[in-house]
């Protein structure tokens, strides 16, 4: 046994999930105890006085651009971010070149993820050869591979076939796994450049409505339900669209749904600055669907909070509008906008965060080890908080090789101070190990 496997930290006075202060014993990758007056002996003491302890963060959506796109980002620097985020797993898009399609691609990203060692990197796999909606993928030899593949995913384009949907639904349904749909109807958004709405015709800007993406929602939901299996929503962005998934799980239907951070706070309104951090897919919304958007998370219609962490190049953003790549990086700011719209407004509490980041997206992406309570005997993957830190977003400190946020100059809340991946800290007083 190495020093490492007997390594002994104790955190002193966390509050797990926000509750009362507890003295918290990692010993190798597990939970040893959790009580008050715990015995130091030999253990590293971390000063955890008033700061909140969860479960280490999920993400169901991230772009890490390797192979392929590791000038906007790679493995090892997308999952630094993620771990000074406080996230212990990732799951990584398809949308690489090459496209993650095959048993080799995904294993490959798997294996990156294995030697980076921030942060579990769970790939994701295309639904559709190249992404390009003719044919499915080999779904079933990326499930058997290494990687062990449950989510498939066009993401940054839609499954629009309906007959291909259907097959794919189909085809996970053996290994229980889901299809997490990019929902874009692409004939109602060609040349979209921004939410269609009252901003988009006085700035003269092609309209992305809203229905384009409730109608691919309201299908496939419909299909899902006939096939019986999983289909899960990619960034949920409109009042109707948390209506159509109201109604599905009303059903009881096998349909789950995530939203960003981005669209709980920014509004269509900042488009009026033609900056292009603020160009999305899908694009920024009304202040009447970011409200809806928080309710829903609130009360469980939509499951998750999902970063789309989006990396791009300066030169891909520095660029007039039009012209401009669609996306932004949300890993390092993602708990900060979420204890910012659901915190701090009473929306959620710490027990809910922990579920909405932790808990139901290592469900849906049937993650072992993530997830889980903070009690003795389990995987010591955790994230300490300091939920009283207040900070301006200053992109030039970024772990990510990327600096597309629209957060740029804003304040605000929390501050991981502390990430813990099986033990093992891989953020100690807010900066990388």
């Amino acid at each position: 046994m190495t020093m490492s496997d007997t390594h002994k930290t104790l955190l002193r006075g966390a509050k797990p999930l926000g509750g009362e202060p507890r003295d918290v014993l990692i010993e190798g990758e597990r939970i040893a105890a959790v009580g008050t007056g715990l015995d130091a002996d030999g253990a590293t003491v971390i000063d955890a006085a008033g700061q909140i302890l969860l479960p280490g963060l999920v993400d169901l959506h991230t772009h890490l651009r390797e192979p392929g796109r590791e000038d906007s980002e790679t493995v090892l620097t997308g999952t630094r971010a993620a771990a000074v985020g406080g996230f212990t797993a990732v799951h990584a898009m398809a949308n690489t070149f090459p496209v993650a399609d095959t048993a080799g691609v995904v294993e490959q990203v798997w294996r990156l993820g294995k030697e980076s060692g921030y942060c579990d990197v769970q790939p994701i796999g295309a639904v559709t050869v190249g992404l390009e909606g003719k044919k499915l993928a080999e779904l079933g030899a990326m499930h058997d591979s290494a990687a062990g593949v449950r989510v498939f995913s066009d993401d940054g384009k839609c499954v629009d076939d309906a007959v291909i949907m259907r097959r794919a639904l189909e085809y996970v349904k053996a290994f229980d796994g889901v299809i997490a749909q990019h929902a874009q109807e692409p004939r109602l958004t060609e040349g979209a450049q921004m939410n269609e709405g009252v901003v988009s015709a006085e700035l003269g800007l092609g309209g992305w409505p809203a229905v384009a993406e409730e109608s691919i929602i309201a299908r496939d939901v419909l299909l899902a339900a006939h096939v019986g299996s999983r289909v899960h929503i990619c960034h949920l962005s409109t009042a109707g669209s948390v209506e159509i998934v109201r109604w599905a799980k009303s059903k009881g239907w096998n349909v789950t749904a995530e939203v960003t951070p981005h669209h709980l706070l920014l509004t269509d309104e900042l488009v009026r600055s033609y900056d292009p951090v603020y160009k999305v897919n899908p694009p920024l919304r009304t202040e009447a669907d970011v409200m809806a958007l928080r309710e829903a998370l609130a009360d469980g219609t939509i499951d998750c909070v999902a970063t789309d962490h989006a990396p791009h190049p300066h030169e891909d953003k520095d660029c007039e509008w039009g012209a401009a790549a669609m996306g932004m990086v949300g890993l390092e700011t993602a708990l900060s906008v979420v204890q910012h719209t659901m915190v701090d407004t009473g929306l959620l509490d710490w027990t809910g965060v922990a579920d909405r980041m932790s808990v139901r997206p290592s469900a849906i992406g049937r993650l072992t080890g993530h997830g889980r309570p903070i009690t003795a005997g389990e995987p010591a993957n955790l994230t300490l908080l300091d939920s009283a830190y207040r900070g301006v977003v200053n992109p030039a400190g970024f772990a990510s090789r990327s600096r597309n946020t629209p957060y740029e100059g804003r304040e605000l809340p929390g501050r991981v101070t502390y990430t813990f991946l099986r033990g093992r800290a891989t953020v100690v007083d807010g900066k990388l190990a």
